[in-house]
Parts: structure tokens; sequence; C-alpha cells
């Protein structure tokens, strides 16, 4: 990262498929992608510090302090659930392949930056200052893209659509960032008020934009919008990604593919949010299903 607040960048190259049994060893030197520097695009308008401020019924606060509840869990490497979705995460990812511990070398195939995926949570709690969550939720949303659109997380893993280049982004860490984009983009933060008399209560932020009041409108019809969200951005993301023919390999001095492919990165996630917020304001949306991008998810070739 620079001094002046880019990007995180580092760069994977794609290895084979993770094959049978439990002789099964990553690639050397695999390492994560973006960690900040992403301003959001939301479409703002000019009330109250140049944002709008919509009301929400009851219900539609209680979907969305639920949400938020969701998001401001840390990773808790001791917690026996956050253990078990991790587990259950890489059975997901590659069901005939041994994990041989929770802390291994193995997870560097699944685009984590090293051999402990709880790090790259903990990184990115710290870096990425516009939210408090914690990461396990970024945990709940692969494991429900896994579980939920196998295929489609399995083309993604293993990079299986378009003209792939030699060196891709990290799947894993991808999947982190677009959790955390997200959370940006739809105001999804929880409030901290100043506390009074030494009592500090967190409240639900109401959404500040057209996209974040529409979304609220879809969590209010299905708890898991946000879920779904995320599938359907990490498929965009990976189109976009082959669209722009986004790899660095036409650069051959090693300074100029590091600011290279950050650039391009910022280019890909850009777009892609751009594209996704253009989707969540077109006419008469009215589910998750509704969006243009949804048969991304769900097509069978």
């Amino acid at each position: 990262m620079d001094g002046k607040g880019g990007s995180f960048v580092t760069i994977r190259r794609i290895s084979q498929r993770a094959g049978r049994g439990n002789d099964f060893h990553p690639p050397p030197g695999s390492t994560a992608w973006i960690g900040k520097g992403f301003s959001c695009v939301c479409a703002q308008g000019i009330e109250s510090e140049g944002h709008f401020i919509f009301d929400i019924t009851p219900s539609q606060e209680e979907c969305l302090h639920r949400l938020q509840n969701r998001i401001d869990v840390v990773y808790d490497s001791s917690n026996k659930e956050h253990q078990e979705a991790l587990r259950a995460l890489w059975s997901a990812a590659y069901p005939e392949v041994k994990l041989h511990d929770l802390i291994s070398e193995q997870w560097k195939n699944m685009g984590w930056q090293g051999k402990d995926p709880s790090t790259d949570f903990r990184n990115y709690h710290l870096s990425v200052t516009c939210c408090r969550g914690g990461g396990f939720i970024s945990v709940e949303n692969l494991l429900f893209f896994a579980r939920n659109y196998p295929k489609s997380f399995k083309d993604l893993l293993e990079k299986q659509n378009g003209e792939r280049s030699l060196w891709e982004y990290p799947f894993a860490v991808a999947g982190v960032n677009i959790t955390f984009m997200l959370i940006e983009m739809l105001d999804l933060r929880l409030v901290l008020p100043v506390p009074l008399k030494r009592s500090v209560v967190m409240t639900a932020a109401r959404p500040r934009s057209f996209v974040g009041a529409i979304f609220l409108k879809l969590l209010s019809e299905n708890l898991k919008a946000f879920d779904m969200l995320y599938c359907i951005t990490f498929k965009l993301m990976d189109q976009q990604w082959l669209n722009m023919h986004a790899s660095y390999m036409d650069f051959k001095v090693r300074d100029w593919i590091f600011k290279s492919l950050s650039l391009k990165i910022g280019t890909v996630m850009k777009s892609t949010l751009g594209q996704l917020e253009q989707e969540l304001l077109v006419k008469d949306l009215n589910r998750i299903e509704d969006l243009p991008s949804y048969k991304l998810l769900v097509r069978r070739i």
C-alpha cells in the first residue's frame, strides 16, 4: 500500500485443480488481492451532507438490524461455529480432498493470503475503513454461494469460464472484498451514537442512497437478499474481469506489473459496482431474481 492509501495488491498464479486424495498441495507463492482504495459510486442525494435519508418501516428496520448484526460479527478462530463454517467451506470447495488443519498451506489454493484464513478477516477489518464488519459474514457468503449455486461457485473457484490468463485474481480474498464493498455500497454499517452515561447502543443505519433503499425493500421480501446479491456480484465481477482482459501478462517489468494490476482490479470492481447499481435502479424491481445479472448465476453453460 502506498502512502496515499492505495490498494493492497498481490497476485495469484492459477494452479491445476485439486487432485484426489490427501496429497493435495497448493502452489507456493500464492498471495491475495486488494484491501482498500475503492470509493463507492452509489447514486447519492443532496440532503444530510450529500446523502438522502429514507424513512423505513418497523419491519424493514428489523430486517436491516438483523443483517447489520451479522455484519458486525468478528471472525473468532476459537469459536467452534466459526471453525465448522470454515471446514464446511473447504468441503464444499474440495469434497474429495481432506483438509489437514484449519491452519494449513492448503488454504492458499482457494485464494487466501496465507495458511490461516482468519488473518485475511483481521486484515480487512483493519484496512477497510468504510465499515465495522469483522469478517464472519464473508465466510457465510462464500458458504452460501457454494451450497446454493454450486456450479457457479466451482466455475469461479476453478476459473472454468471464458478465456483465462495464466495469472488470475485469488478467489477467496476476492470474495472478502466483494462482501465489504457491498456493505459500503448499500450503507449497511451500524451507527455508533455518542455514548450516554457510559452506555453505547448500536442502532440500524438508515439508507442514504436510492440503491440502499431499494435493497432494503428486497431484503424485507427475502432475508437472504444480501447473500444472493453477493453471489450475483461475484459472477458479474468475473464477467467484467474477462471483458476487460484483466491480466498482467503483457507487462514484463515487475514494478509495472503490480501498478498495472492495481489499476485494472480497481477498474473491474468499480465497473462491477456501477453495473450492479444500474440494475438495482431498474423499474419494477421486486425480487433479487429480477436483476438482469441473476441469469449469470443460474445459467447451465
